[in-house]
């Protein structure tokens, strides 16, 4: 990537970072700033303020802080205009913003200073305090955050666009083992990182009808005569660079209802109806992923992307119009990113859009629509590529269902003169399914529409080339490519991980923060021993942070010196956690019957959430528990074997875990996980991986070296070659006593006090289907754990794989991923910002 040349931008005094009175990043200017919005903000004294009070200071004097160069940054695009990132995303996973920006703007030390005057003394407590923003789920949301404050520390214009949820997925407790849900109200103490821009609000239509019509110069015309409105209300979130003046920003859309109150209803006794059309529209933005098992919970989830979307290109059109940039130069000016399916309706939308209401020829803007817009696949899971029943499509987009029938004639025609005759292909690549009930494919709708496809590991990518999507693949080949995630090393480890950030600055220099490429130079200290022995030292203070954290949260006590084997991640069966609990029993067994010599002593670490109206996930998560439960209880594994799930499994907490961790537990079915990037923030934080062939484990392992990488399982295809010849499980279960008395025990109930029917349907599935292979990789997993503890005895030796885990996983940073993708498929360049100020 090039660089431009710095923008020098003269802002009058007041608005200047170096003015004292806002802008000074000295501990008396931190302090000072406190004082005030403590004062005026929020009406409090220092005396009387709470920890949420000096929180809620400290944050809006950090704000003060960005808003300079955020400012700066917004005109330097108007002042030079150059293509933009809009990275579309139905998740932001973004986590605590504080600690975040302090690293940023490099002023952690001086805010810990300003805060002692006010007789704190710890930043920590401080940021316990801070609400995690409810904006994301797994992966696909964090991976969205990570590129955003990628893209802001390299300097890349952007702006990623999504919804503003009043309430996140969902809070987890644990209840007698079960997982229960309750609402994340992370709004409820107010959140100082959002600036709402309402006179920058935009109408989204839904339902209605279509009509045709003639213009005034005569020609043939389609309106869309909606029944029903939204109004987006954008609030702005700054994304901050690392130690730069760039900083970009999240918008993110709240629904309003265009009328909020019927005066007319409330007067004759209709309460409800008074206000039923705020509480309609406002509903979009109330829940991430609101439950898909209704029609009504269908409805609302395309309502929902159909409305983000809708508002996010009505607002990249303004901001042409609003800097006089004709809008046939859109995709000189936008790149619109598709991160998932979530937001494909963008092909749609786009086109009615510039035809509708710009009034463009077909042809110009199917031009501008396919040149502006990527699209991301994330997943293999035929289930999770989603397809919109074709009613429920037209009660509520009628016009782009219009447009939709016209792209998939026009596509299908060229589909024609490439394979005359071939009528199976042609439903293969049709965007409407017409299998059972017609639907609409929205993977097919974004590839079609889009300039590149890009899948996130090497693997996926090859499978979305090979299974997924084979014949889109051979008409368009040049079209697929590969990036492979990467995760910002400012917060997983910068962040998350301060003793060890400490040694790799003194060993190596500060700039590996932006050049992981640096950490190379670790190799060269992979036979000292006293390196080797501080690198242990840093992994052992997380570890003692972690069971600190533990043994506050449940009581149990966790051996800080015991292998800390963990497993974090959204629960689902691919991912096999079940496979993990199976091997746990195995090590009880052997510890119980007297058989565990060599074995390492453990702390099993899970941690998760499973989708509400996912049964078979929930189930899982009480296995777990179950397993606690027995094992935590029995004095023979004291010292040996200890079980742990770690409720509400978010950002905050994965900053204690990942620091933390000894072995990284990635153990998906090959093939079926696209990349995962908790893999990748294990690997940077030194934690070796037991994986299978899967997703980026390939990378992984062929980045740090397959002696530091412990690997079992079938492959993908070996896998396949299973599925084709007939699989039966029970075999694999015969051939393994272990295996078989370890099932034989849960179906007794040891692990259900008693209840020998509580485990049955996930006991059925294991031993009938067994959809994803776990007792077919069970031997080979359970063969390579018992390496692992032979490794685990030589702890110079572990320590030296470890730091080579860490020295070679540059290439996991999302700086690689995101100048990628502005080098093969955005081509857009940094524009750095310097911010010139006169001082008087």
């Amino acid at each position: 990537m090039s660089n431009s040349q710095p923008l020098d931008l003269r802002l009058p005094t007041p608005g200047c970072y170096a003015d004292p009175e806002r802008a000074g990043i000295d501990a008396d200017a931190v302090f000072d700033g406190m004082t005030e919005h403590l004062f005026f903000t929020l009406g409090k004294l220092a005396t009387t303020a709470s920890l949420h009070d000096l929180y809620m200071a400290l944050s809006y004097a950090v704000r003060d802080r960005l808003m300079t160069r955020y400012l700066a940054s917004q005109e330097a695009i108007r002042a030079r205009p150059q293509k933009t990132v809009a990275y579309l995303s139905a998740e932001f996973l973004i986590g605590p913003q504080l600690n975040n920006n302090l690293l940023n703007l490099g002023i952690r030390k001086e805010a810990e200073e300003a805060l002692k005057r006010f007789g704190i003394d710890s930043l920590s407590q401080i940021l316990a305090v801070e609400e995690e923003p409810g904006l994301g789920n797994g992966g696909l949301g964090r991976l969205a955050a990570c590129y955003m404050e990628s893209l802001a520390t390299l300097q890349v214009p952007a702006i990623g666009y999504g919804i503003r949820y009043e309430f996140g997925i969902f809070n987890q407790l644990i209840r007698d083992g079960w997982q229960v849900e309750v609402t994340d109200k992370w709004l409820k103490g107010g959140w100082p990182w959002e600036l709402p821009q309402p006179d920058e609000a935009c109408l989204v239509g839904f339902g209605g009808s279509t009509e045709n019509y003639r213009d005034d110069q005569g020609n043939y015309r389609s309106r869309w005569i909606a029944s029903e409105h939204a109004i987006g209300v954008p609030h702005d979130v700054p994304v901050l660079g690392y130690k730069v003046n760039s900083c970009n920003r999240l918008r993110l859309w709240r629904a309003d209802a265009t009328e909020s109150f019927d005066f007319y209803a409330f007067n004759i006794g209709d309460y409800y109806g008074a206000v039923e059309e705020k509480v309609a529209s406002e509903t979009l933005s109330k829940v991430l992923y609101p439950n898909d098992g209704t029609d009504e919970g269908r409805r609302l989830r395309l309502k929902q992307q159909h409305f983000f979307v809708s508002c996010s290109l009505q607002d990249m059109l303004r901001s042409l119009e609003k800097r006089n940039i004709p809008i046939k130069d859109f995709s000189n000016h936008w790149t619109v990113q598709l991160n998932d399916t979530h937001p494909a309706i963008a092909v749609a939308e786009l086109m009615r859009l510039l035809i509708d209401n710009y009034h463009l020829q077909w042809d110009i803007a199917w031009q501008i629509t396919n040149r502006s817009v990527a699209y991301t696949n994330h997943t293999l899971l035929p289930e999770a590529l989603e397809k919109w029943d074709l009613t429920l499509f037209k009660s509520l987009l009628p016009r782009h269902l219009e447009l939709i029938y016209e792209i998939n004639q026009r596509f299908l025609q060229q589909v024609r003169l490439r394979y005359p005759g071939n009528d199976l292909i042609l439903r293969k690549l049709s965007i409407i399914d017409e299998e059972g009930g017609k639907s609409i494919r929205m993977a097919h709708l974004a590839t079609i529409g889009a300039h590149n496809v890009n899948g996130v590991a090497a693997l996926h990518s090859d499978l979305i080339k090979r299974q997924l999507m084979p014949e889109f693949a051979e008409l368009w080949p040049e079209k697929f490519t590969n990036v492979t995630n990467g995760v910002t090393p400012r917060r997983w480890v910068a962040l998350a991980n301060p003793e060890l950030s400490l040694l790799l600055d003194n060993e190596i220099g500060s700039n590996w923060v932006t050049n992981m490429e640096l950490l190379h130079n670790l190799e060269k200290k992979e036979n000292d021993s006293s390196f080797l022995h501080l690198f242990g030292e840093t992994k052992l203070s997380g570890k003692k942070k972690l069971a600190n954290y533990i043994h506050q949260q449940s009581g149990i006590i966790v051996d800080p010196y015991s292998l800390f084997d963990v497993q974090v991640k959204r629960i689902h069966q691919y991912k096999r956690q079940h496979l993990n609990a199976l091997q746990v029993i195995t090590q009880y067994l052997r510890i119980k019957n007297g058989t565990a010599q060599g074995i390492a002593p453990r702390t099993v670490i899970f941690g998760g959430k499973a989708a509400p109206g996912y049964f078979m996930a929930k189930l899982i998560i009480r296995f777990i528990n179950g397993i606690a439960e027995m094992v935590n209880a029995d004095p023979d594994m004291d010292g040996r074997l200890r079980v742990i799930f770690l409720a509400d499994y978010n950002v905050k907490l994965g900053e204690q875990v990942y620091p933390a961790s000894d072995l990284s537990e990635q153990i998906s079915t090959a093939g079926k996980e696209a990349s995962g990037t908790g893999n990748m923030k294990f690997a940077m934080n030194g934690a070796l991986t037991i994986g299978t062939l899967d997703g980026a484990n390939i990378e992984i392992r062929e980045r740090v070296g397959e002696e530091n990488f412990f690997l079992f399982g079938k492959t993908e295809t070996e896998i396949m070659q299973l599925q084709q010849t007939g699989y039966n499980p029970r075999k694999y279960i015969e051939a393994l006593p272990e295996l078989s008395e370890a099932i034989r025990l849960v179906e007794l109930g040891h692990f259900s006090n008693g209840d020998n029917e509580l485990f049955r349907p996930l006991i059925d599935s294991l031993t009938g289907k067994d959809p994803f292979f776990v007792m077919a990789d069970f031997a080979d997993y359970l063969r390579v754990q018992d390496n692992v503890s032979r490794a685990w005895q030589n702890r110079e030796e572990w320590n030296r794989m470890s730091l080579l885990n860490t020295a070679r996983s540059g290439f996991f940073s999302s700086d690689r991923s995101i100048k990628e993708y502005c080098d093969s498929i955005w081509k857009v360049k940094p524009l750095p910002v310097e911010i010139t100020c006169d001082v008087h």
